[in-house]
């Protein structure tokens, strides 16, 4: 429903105006293969690449890396789906996904980690509740240890 001026206004069931709102339609973003950024994207909503990023990638919500995207530089956030080839430092607060096609190169961090077979990781991992949210966190022992458990579960 419009408003004054054209501006879009969500409704409730009922008929009611709800402001502030925002539709799925605007809280995602996409960057499109043959795309390339240079500097810090940072978005509320999901985003989802094709292209490639270089530099640092925020979002307070998911990142999916499809299999043409490539980011030279690190992604923080929430929920990540990876397929495609990231070269940086990786913080994932929840879930971190990684497809068959991936290819990472760099440091994880996260809260969960589901691996398809395939997916390739060079770099260390650190996983957990404690280390996802404090990428400052470098002790190896605790990556260590969830190492050999990605390990032993992909044997």
């Amino acid at each position: 429903m419009f408003g004054m001026f054209g501006t879009k206004k969500a409704v409730s069931a009922t008929g009611n105006h709800m402001p502030n709102v925002q539709s799925q339609e605007e809280m995602y973003n996409k960057i499109g293969r043959g795309t390339l950024l240079e500097g810090t994207v940072t978005c509320e909503g999901e985003i989802r690449v094709e292209g490639e990023i270089d530099g640092l990638l925020v979002s307070k919500s998911k990142v999916v890396v499809g299999a043409t995207g490539l980011i030279k530089g690190d992604i923080k956030c929430n929920i990540a789906d990876i397929s495609g080839h990231v070269k940086g430092k990786i913080q994932v607060s929840e879930l971190l996904f990684l497809r068959s096609t991936a290819q990472i190169d760099g440091e994880i961090f996260t809260g969960k980690l589901v691996v398809e077979e395939g997916a390739a990781i060079n770099g260390n991992c650190h996983m957990g509740s404690k280390v996802a949210n404090s990428s400052s966190n470098t002790s190896g022992a605790a990556g260590k240890n969830e190492q050999a458990k990605v390990q032993k579960a992909a044997s």
